[in-house]
C-alpha cells in the first residue's frame, strides 16, 4: 500500500482490509462514451494509484469560475482560520447541516483534515447556504490527495463548476429541497412498488425521500461511495438519482412482505443502506441504477426547475418544516361524495410533488352544481392541473389526473382536440386500486432516439404563455419533447361542448357525454390501460379537485 494516494491521513489497517490494490495503473482513454463505460464497469475502482489520476484529472477537466480557491489559497488561509484549535475540536460549518463526517477509515488526523478544509471552504465560499453532502465528498476525496491543499482544491473546483448542464452538488436549501422533491417523483414513477409500501408505512413520505442524498453521502460504506463517486465525476448529478432509485429497489425487495424492524422506516432504511453488503455488490448496486430507463437528463432538468420554482412561489427557500403529504389532505375539512380521506390520500401519493404540498380545493361537484359539461369546464378553467373524480351507479370510482388548464381546448376553434403532459394519469378506487400512466414512461423505446429537443421550446398551443416553460405548471414529459412514432402515444385530454375525452389511440381511457350522465371506458394508446371500469357505465356523481397552497385562503 505505498501509492502515492495515499498518505498519512489513512488508517492503513483499515483500508488494506477494505480493498486489495489489484487493478490496472494506467488510463488511456479521452473519449467520454468509453470513459462512461470503464466507470460503470470499475475499472480503475481496484487500484489506488490509478483512481487518484483519475479523479485528478476529471476534477481539472470541470469548467469552473474565473476566480476558483486552489491550493496556495489553502495554504494562505487554513492558518489564520484553524488558529490554535485541535484540529479534533473544530466546529463544521453551518452549512453541512449537523452532518457528521464519515469515517471512510480515516485516521484521527483525517477526520480533523476534513474539518480544516470544510472550515475554509466556507470562508471561500459564502454563498453556499446549505451542502450536507460535502463531508463525505472531503472525506473521500482525501484519500486521493497529496495534502490538505490539494484535496481543498479539488473540492472548490467541484463546487465552483459554471457548467449549467452538469449539475454537480447542491448548495442552498431551495436546491436541496427540490432535488428531494425530484427524487420522490422519480420514486412515484419508476419505484411504484416501494413507493406504495412508503406510503403506507410512513406518516410523512417525503420526509422519507428527503433523507436520499444521506442514504448516499455517509451512510454507503465507503467502497460503494467510492465507486458512485466514480461514476458521478463522469456523468453528473442524475447518477445521484439512479443510485438511490436502486437502493430504494433493493430495500423493498428485501423488505416486501415482511414487517419493518421499527415504526421509522427513514432509520430502516439507513440501516439497510449501512449494511448493503448483506444484500448486493457494488456492481449489482450500479447495474441495476443503470438498468432504470429514466428519461433524459433535460427531463429530469426541468422537473428540478418546476419543483424549486413551486419553492419559491411558497417561501420556501431556507431550512424550515414544511408541509408534506399525509397533512395535505385534512380530515376535519375534506368532504367528498366520491372518495374517503383515505383514497384522496392514496391520490395525493400519486401526484407530483410540487402539488403534493398543496391542499385539495373542490372547483365543481355535479350534485351542487348539476350535470352540466358547460358548468363543468366554467367551474374549472384557471385551474391547473385538476383532479377528476367520477363514480359510477354501480358504485365504481374511478378518474384522472389533468396537468392542464381545460381553456387549452378553445385553441383548437371549436374542433375537438388533444392538449397536456405526460404527467397526465388515470385511475381506479373501486373496486381496486390501479393507475396508468404516460406509456412513454414505462415503455421510452417507443421513442427514436435523442429525440429529445435540447431546448424546452415552447408549444405553438401555448403562443399566449411565456416562452420560459418554468412559468408552465407541467412542463415536465411534455410530448413535444419526444419524436413519437405517431400522435396516438399523446391524447392526453379533450374537451368539446358534446363531450369530454381522456387518453386517446385506439379507444379513449375515460369519454363522458355533455350531459355527465353517460360514459365509457377502454383500452387507449397514451395510457396503455385497462378498462377502468364498466366499459359502459351511467354516472351518479362527478367532481373536479384544484390543488390549493396552504397559505392561501
Amino acid at each position: 500500500m505505498d501509492s502515492p494516494g495515499y498518505n498519512c491521513f489513512v488508517d492503513r489497517d483499515k483500508m488494506d482490509a477494505a480493498i486489495q490494490d489489484l487493478g490496472p495503473k494506467e488510463l488511456s482513454c479521452t473519449e467520454l462514451q468509453e470513459l462512461k463505460q470503464l466507470a460503470r464497469q470499475g475499472y480503475w475502482a481496484r487500484s489506488y494509484a490509478l483512481r487518484g489520476k483519475v479523479y485528478q484529472r476529471l476534477i481539472r477537466d470541470i469548467p469552473c469560475r474565473t476566480v476558483t480557491p486552489d491550493a496556495s489559497v489553502y495554504s494562505d488561509i487554513v492558518g489564520k482560520i484553524v488558529g490554535k484549535h485541535s484540529s479534533s475540536s473544530l466546529p463544521l460549518p453551518e452549512f453541512v447541516d449537523n452532518t457528521q463526517v464519515p469515517s471512510y477509515c480515516l485516521n484521527t488526523r483525517g477526520e480533523g483534515a476534513v474539518r480544516k478544509i470544510l472550515l475554509c471552504i466556507a470562508n471561500q465560499f459564502p454563498d453556499i447556504s446549505f451542502c450536507p453532502a460535502l463531508p463525505s465528498i472531503v472525506a473521500l476525496l482525501l484519500h486521493y490527495s497529496i495534502d490538505e491543499a490539494e484535496c481543498f482544491e479539488k473540492a472548490c473546483r467541484i463546487l465552483a463548476c459554471n457548467d449549467p448542464s452538469k449539475k454537480l452538488i447542491d448548495q442552498s436549501f431551495l436546491a436541496f429541497e427540490s432535488s428531494c422533491m425530484t427524487f420522490g417523483d422519480l420514486v412515484n414513477k419508476y419505484c411504484q412498488a416501494a413507493h406504495k409500501l412508503m406510503v403506507a408505512v410512513s406518516e410523512d413520505v417525503l420526509q422519507v425521500y428527503a433523507d436520499w442524498q444521506r442514504w448516499l453521502f455517509g451512510e454507503l460504506p465507503l467502497s460503494y461511495f467510492a465507486r458512485v463517486f466514480d461514476v458521478f465525476l463522469v456523468e453528473g448529478y442524475k447518477v445521484l438519482y439512479r443510485v438511490a432509485l436502486a437502493i430504494l429497489k433493493f430495500f423493498h425487495k428485501v423488505k416486501a412482505g415482511q414487517p419493518l424492524e421499527s415504526d421509522n422506516v427513514k432509520q430502516d432504511i439507513r440501516t439497510f443502506v449501512k449494511d448493503i453488503a448483506k444484500t448486493v455488490s457494488p456492481e449489482k448496486l450500479l447495474e441495476k441504477a443503470f438498468a432504470i430507463r429514466l428519461f433524459s437528463r433535460k427531463e429530469i432538468q426541468l422537473l428540478q426547475m418546476a419543483n424549486e420554482k413551486a419553492l419559491k412561489q411558497k417561501g420556501i427557500t431556507v431550512k424550515q418544516k414544511r408541509q408534506f403529504v399525509h397533512l395535505a389532505v385534512h380530515a376535519e375539512n375534506f368532504h367528498s361524495e366520491i372518495v374517503s380521506v383515505k383514497e384522496m390520500r392514496d391520490i395525493w401519493s400519486w401526484v407530483p410533488e410540487r402539488f403534493a404540498l398543496c391542499q385539495p380545493l373542490l372547483l365543481f361537484s355535479s350534485l351542487q352544481h348539476g350535470y352540466s359539461l358547460t358548468r363543468f369546464y366554467f367551474q374549472c378553467e384557471g385551474h391547473e392541473p385538476t383532479l377528476l373524480l367520477i363514480k359510477t351507479t354501480q358504485k365504481e370510482v374511478c378518474g384522472a389526473y389533468l396537468s392542464t388548464d381545460w381553456r387549452e381546448r378553445n385553441k383548437f376553434g371549436g374542433k375537438l382536440g388533444f392538449f397536456g403532459t405526460g404527467e397526465c394519469f388515470v385511475f381506479r378506487l373501486q373496486p381496486e386500486v390501479q393507475r396508468y400512466e404516460w406509456v412513454v414512461i414505462k415503455h421510452p423505446e417507443l421513442t427514436k432516439p435523442g429525440s429529445l429537443e435540447t431546448t424546452a421550446t415552447p408549444s405553438p398551443l401555448c403562443h399566449s404563455m411565456s416562452s420560459d416553460p418554468t412559468d408552465r405548471l407541467s412542463p415536465f414529459l411534455a410530448a413535444r419533447h419526444f419524436n413519437l412514432p405517431s400522435k396516438t402515444e399523446s391524447m392526453f385530454m379533450a374537451g368539446g361542448n358534446d363531450c369530454l375525452i381522456i387518453g386517446g389511440g385506439g379507444g379513449q381511457a375515460l369519454y363522458i357525454d355533455g350531459e355527465l350522465n353517460r360514459g365509457r371506458t377502454g383500452h387507449c394508446d397514451t395510457f396503455n390501460n385497462q378498462p377502468l371500469c364498466s366499459e359502459n357505465f351511467l354516472i351518479a356523481a362527478v367532481e373536479a379537485w384544484a390543488f390549493q397552497d396552504p397559505d392561501t385562503h
